[in-house]
């Protein structure tokens, strides 16, 4: 089987965008590759934590992935920071990378953009370098680490990630080139339209955890109460035909997620709804929700922390066998005394 690797950072609400968007397609890709799936804190400290918080965190995606139905026994499942080989790894791949590169990524504006400049768009060169800081800007190389420590052959990523692939492909390429064939140039795995989560309230942009609005996303926490609520007020578009077009981009993203919680295909939803308005159909949407998110919220609170940590360190220890290997395949390769 080829190797596929993805994580989740424990920061924010984890929302239904990040489950319909990476975590229920994973469900499926564990049956088909050696899957490695990691809780990733290293890349979370890039912005302040509160210590007690990001522990809480953690815990918390590491639960969620097991809820969900991400299984121990077919994939392994661990924390990056009880890994030292990601830090390692990340060290030497920043010794091969470039400032120009990593100042092209276009997260990475986004993310300075949000961090020194509010929600003004930036510009080139447009941000606070004195309030930038170096972990936010070399995130990606921290992720190439991730993927290559691994001869990962698939990466499953949104659009928005292809950049960080595209540079983990030019680094691992660029050290085989310099030193001889050491690392597995990976191949991004594109989500399907159908999986890429809008806000409620602001279609120009992915259902985020960090937004502004708690009226964007649908927090995987959510009680039926709030999530009835939250549905009513998303935006709408013109009109209220019930169809699945490219002019109605609020409907359109709305029957995304009636479809993949429900299992309905697009034209059945469009034929259920024929003659009928956005009040009922967002109502239904709502209780198509509930009955998704409270069996899980059940499944999630029925599992212990100690449970969690016995997966997450017999995780580590697969990880830490395999990313040993590589290490000292890298070291000897730059010429490192072992």
């Amino acid at each position: 089987m080829e190797r596929l690797f993805s994580g989740i950072q424990p920061s924010g609400n984890l929302h239904l965008g990040n489950y319909l968007g990476a975590i229920k397609q994973w469900l499926a890709l564990q049956h088909e590759y050696e899957a490695i799936f990691c809780v990733v804190d290293m890349h979370a400290i890039t912005v302040p934590q509160d210590p007690v918080e990001l522990r809480r965190k953690t815990i918390e995606i590491a639960k969620i992935y097991l809820a969900s139905g991400i299984d121990p026994e077919k994939c392994t499942l661990f924390v990056q920071s009880h890994v030292a080989g990601h830090a390692e790894l990340s060290w030497i791949l920043n010794t091969i990378a470039t400032m120009g590169e990593l100042g092209r990524m276009t997260q990475y504006k986004d993310k300075v953009s949000r961090e020194n400049l509010g929600n003004r768009a930036i510009a080139a060169g447009e941000y606070n370098k004195e309030l930038t800081g170096v972990g936010l800007f070399d995130y990606p190389v921290l992720m190439a680490a991730d993927i290559l420590l691994y001869d990962t052959a698939t990466v499953p990523v949104g659009e928005d990630q292809k950049q960080h692939v595209e540079l983990t492909r030019d680094l691992a390429e660029r050290f085989n080139s310099r030193f001889g064939e050491t690392f597995v140039v990976p191949e991004p795995l594109i989500q399907r339209e159908g999986a890429r989560i809008m806000g409620l309230d602001d279609l120009s942009k992915k259902m985020s955890k960090s937004a502004a609005s708690e009226y964007n996303y649908i927090a995987l926490s959510d009680d039926a109460d709030t999530i009835r609520k939250k549905i009513k007020k998303a935006v709408t578009d013109s009109g209220s035909e019930i169809v699945y077009r490219e002019d109605k981009p609020a409907l359109k993203n709305l029957i995304n997620i009636y479809t993949l919680l429900s299992g309905k295909k697009v034209d059945e939803v469009e034929a259920m709804y024929q003659g009928k308005g956005y009040g009922d159909f967002k109502a239904d949407l709502a209780e198509v929700v509930v009955n998704f998110l409270v069996p899980f919220q059940e499944r999630m609170n029925a599992i212990t922390d100690d449970e969690v940590l016995a997966v997450l360190h017999a995780g580590a220890e697969r990880a830490r066998k395999l990313s040993e290997k590589k290490i000292r395949e890298v070291y000897e390769k730059i010429g490192f005394v072992q």
